[in-house]
């Protein structure tokens, strides 16, 4: 009963209670919509800023003016990049072995070697050891990828006339791009190993 003795069915009281809840939900979704919208604009404008006006500083390139000077041998590649190198162990002319490491992710080409020198002079071992691109003194390649890293390794490989075929070692990270010899260029090389070194 209503008021003034009205009687209302259940059917019509539940219709116009619906109705009341669907006017008063209606109008809380704009405040909602417009928010989100808000928020969402807000992320956008903060990723537009910090992608067009807050850039990194420009790499210090070894050489170059204004970073650091070149102290060890390099060889130019066919893209203009500077690769820089290091070889141990016997003469490669000399050497039964010639054998490339790469580097992992937090190392150079001054990495240790584990062997001793009588060693390696009884075996007859060549090693040779690179910084990959953007380590070290080795110029960065902004379109660096596997293939590249393989690509880099062959042409380092024919610069210094290491023959057709070599070995190639790599550790930790390095692993990578000795993958990339596999796939990339299998008929350059003997053998190649992956290894993982565990650092306590």
């Amino acid at each position: 009963m209503v008021g003034g003795g009205k009687k209302i069915s259940a059917v019509s009281a539940r219709a116009r209670t619906r109705r009341n809840k669907a006017r008063s939900s209606s109008f809380p979704l704009f405040p909602d919509m417009f928010t989100k919208a808000v928020i969402v604009l807000l992320i956008s404008l903060l990723v537009w800023t910090y992608q067009t006006i807050i850039q990194p500083p420009p790499p210090n390139i070894c050489g170059l003016p204004g970073g650091p000077p070149v102290s060890c041998p390099r060889i130019k590649l066919s893209d203009g990049r500077y690769l820089a190198y290091r070889e141990r162990g016997v003469a490669k002319e000399k050497s039964e072995f010639k054998i490339i490491m790469v580097h992992g992710f937090d190392n150079s080409k001054d990495m240790a070697l584990v062997a001793s020198q009588e060693l390696i002079h009884e075996l007859r071992i060549y090693f040779l050891s690179f910084d990959r691109a953007g380590y070290g003194e080795s110029d960065p390649n902004p379109n660096r990828s596997v293939k590249s890293d393989t690509f880099d390794i062959q042409e380092l490989a024919d610069k210094l006339q290491l023959g057709s075929n070599f070995y190639v070692v790599g550790i930790s990270m390095g692993g990578y791009p000795t993958w990339g010899c596999l796939k990339y260029i299998p008929n350059r090389h003997e053998n190649r190993m992956l290894a993982s070194l565990v650092h306590e």
